[in-house]
């Protein structure tokens, strides 16, 4: 089967959001997106707003960006689909935080969406799907050819774990503290086609790997595959989709800078014929569970030998390779916010200080809700 890729001219950026709604008062999610998504959907085409979208869950709105050139015009476009969200979520009584996971909502009190691509997918996977009470910041950059797309997969994944530190929001899951950093990331893996992206050689392995997939009726459509960085061959780009919800836009628009200059420098990298980093396996598997365990208080593995480097200075040494790269796409400003993560810490250690405080799991929704409103970390 071939898979034609609609190539990107440009490393153009897009930005996918899913946020879930709370009950300000029992501080619980809520399920209520069947009934707001149609309010405004209604005007448009098939009664469906164009950026503002369904989820598996009724708890759950993504967001979605048009094709832009920065992560400041992400972040603009984000930040209007979001206020008709939250304008229409306040008219509902209901507020908005985004994070991997909520504090305490069971997922067995949420709905599903009614929509027959969401209903098949729980019949068809079952207890793993309907338990995807998660949320998650999905990256798109364009890229220049389909060959690009899987050139980028390893060296993306190398990668990957930075990503997992740095947006970790996920410590708690029913009303427990996993001791993870980012327990979404295995609830996630529970997913028959979710993780790590295998080793594939080129274009014509990716199409014999959907084929094979596809003709044995385990997956309906291409788009069944979730893996963490992914070719999407409609859109002409790789997707990064390896991130917790982020609670704030400032720290989401960070690594959408981040996200856009690797792949950037990766593809002038891969042009110039320049070796990029080709991890092995069980090294990517390793750091990844590193990264969601520990987040960025720990160290990932580097090399053959087993070396260790923690990951705050890894990222330091990324964001300083990128600042050139950086520089020409305009996005400078944006790609050093990361090192203010870092500085900061991610929202799992922002929850966590919460309840350290003596407060408790609704409180850590009241910060979810004000890091929302606000656009950026509470420091």
């Amino acid at each position: 089967m071939e898979i034609p890729f609609n190539a990107s001219p440009a490393q153009t950026l897009g930005i996918e959001v899913e946020l879930n709604l709370v009950d300000p008062s029992t501080r619980a999610l809520r399920n209520a997106s069947h009934e707001l998504i149609a309010a405004l959907g209604r005007g448009f085409p098939g009664g469906e707003h164009p950026k503002i979208k369904h989820e598996l869950l009724q708890c759950t709105v993504e967001v979605i960006t048009g094709i832009c050139d920065t992560p400041a015009e992400a972040r603009r476009d984000l930040q209007a689909s979001i206020d008709t969200v939250a304008s229409a979520a306040a008219d509902r009584e209901l507020a908005l935080i985004c994070s991997g996971t909520h504090p305490f909502t069971h997922w067995q009190d949420l709905e599903v969406s009614p929509d027959d691509r969401y209903r098949q997918l729980i019949e068809v996977i079952g207890w793993p799907a309907r338990r995807m009470a998660i949320c998650g910041i999905h990256y798109h950059v364009g890229v220049p050819s389909a060959e690009h797309a899987i050139s980028l997969l390893q060296p993306l994944a190398y990668h990957l774990p930075l990503f997992v530190a740095l947006s970790g929001s996920s410590p708690y899951w029913n009303g427990r503290d996993t001791n993870m950093a980012s327990a979404r990331t295995k609830i996630f893996e529970g997913l028959p086609t979710a993780g790590l992206p295998p080793q594939l050689k080129d274009w014509s392995d990716f199409e014999q790997f959907m084929t094979t997939l596809l003709q044995a009726k385990v997956i309906a459509t291409i788009r069944e595959v979730w893996w963490d960085v992914r070719p999407h061959p409609n859109f002409g780009t790789v997707e990064l989709r390896m991130c917790d919800g982020m609670t704030n836009l400032t720290e989401v628009t960070a690594l959408g800078a981040l996200a856009q200059c690797l792949v950037t420098d990766l593809t002038a990298r891969i042009d110039r014929g320049e070796a990029t980093p080709q991890p092995r396996e069980w090294v990517l598997r390793e750091n990844k569970w590193l990264a969601a365990r520990h987040g960025i208080d720990t160290s990932l593995i580097v090399d053959d030998d087993g070396t260790r480097v923690p990951v705050a200075d890894l990222v330091t040494s990324l964001v300083d390779e990128l600042r050139p790269t950086a520089e020409r796409l305009g996005c400078l400003s944006e790609l050093e916010q990361v090192l203010d993560m870092v500085q900061l810490g991610p929202s799992y250690q922002r929850q966590r200080s919460v309840l350290a405080g003596g407060g408790s799991h609704s409180d850590v929704v009241d910060l979810l809700i004000a890091e929302f409103a606000q656009g950026a970390p509470l420091r």
